[in-house]
């Protein structure tokens, strides 16, 4: 009877946390994350009159009007997000965000002193977006946060029928549109450049280069497909198994996972075998555990 009840009732894994050596690499990452976003802030954008989007653009503005330190109002602006964040996000995420900021308001402070990098202003939104993409990349890689904006929009996300990206967007717009009120129509355009270049980065440092796509084949030559993608690209595949809506027949789908430089030739190996069959490939962000990394086919 225990035994059953055991079965029944498995106990609870504990949860692992973080050794003190991650926590200590991760903190570090957002210090340099935080450092890179700075140097953007004070070397190009600031000094040129371009803002970039969420707390950070506003934060530029507000200093512009007053004259108080850019540092004053992260900090200010935040503080609300954060409180928010405490209830949607946990502890961690908000005491690392809280700490990111105050790192980048003491920062900007510092390097205000420092001249600026040029004076072109597309060279400044092009490699101040660069620059400030890589900082809060780094930052978002490592559970961070440096803006409020984000906090915000997953909190209306839960009320309304937009996506939390979709919200970021609208209020980076609005952000953006604003700098053409307070600084000119001329700045407004290169703060959107600078913005995009930022918003690419924030991709590409986050998620990687080699991004990942999955990979969904529905054809009766399932078998040969499948052995022709393990012996000509060295990905595992996965057989499941389906049944068509519309005509309740059995269908054979194949699932695997490639990088973005194999999809020509996962499309050239399915219609070489099979010109019927049913392709969808699909971007994925982060790919964790089972057999993904490729097997030598050499």
């Amino acid at each position: 009877m225990e035994a059953a009840e055991q079965l029944s009732n498995p106990p609870k894994q504990k949860h692992k946390g973080l050794k003190f050596y991650q926590y200590v690499i991760r903190a570090l990452l957002i210090a340099i994350g935080v450092t890179f976003e700075a140097i953007s802030l004070e070397a190009f954008l600031v000094p040129n009159k371009i803002i970039d989007g969420g707390v950070v653009g506003i934060s530029i503005m507000m200093e512009h009007l007053t004259g108080f330190p850019l540092g004053v109002f992260l900090v200010i602006i935040n503080i609300p997000f954060f409180i928010i964040g405490y209830k949607q996000m946990g502890k961690t995420f908000t005491i690392t965000s809280a700490c990111g900021v105050t790192l980048l308001a003491f920062l900007t402070s510092l390097f205000t002193p420092i001249p600026r990098f040029t004076n072109d202003l597309l060279l400044a939104a092009v490699f101040g977006g660069i620059i400030m993409g890589i900082g809060v990349g780094l930052v978002i890689r490592n559970g961070g946060s440096s803006d409020g904006t984000e906090i915000l929009a997953v909190l209306f996300n839960q009320k309304s029928p937009f996506s939390v990206g979709e919200i970021v967007l609208f209020v980076n717009i609005f952000i953006l549109g604003s700098a053409g009120f307070v600084f000119g129509w001329n700045y407004a355009m290169y703060s959107l450049i600078a913005y995009f270049v930022a918003f690419k980065m924030i991709d590409i440092t986050s998620e990687g280069l080699e991004s990942s796509k999955a990979v969904w084949i529905i054809s009766d030559q399932h078998e040969e497909i499948g052995d022709a993608l393990n012996d000509r690209l060295g990905r595992g595949v996965t057989y499941l198994n389906g049944e068509g809506a519309y005509t309740g027949d059995n269908k054979n789908v194949i699932f695997t996972v490639i990088s973005r430089l194999e999809e020509a030739k996962v499309k050239n190996i399915v219609d070489s075998i099979d010109k019927s069959a049913f392709l969808a490939i699909s971007d994925i962000h982060d790919v964790k555990g089972g057999r993904f990394k490729k097997r030598s086919i050499h």
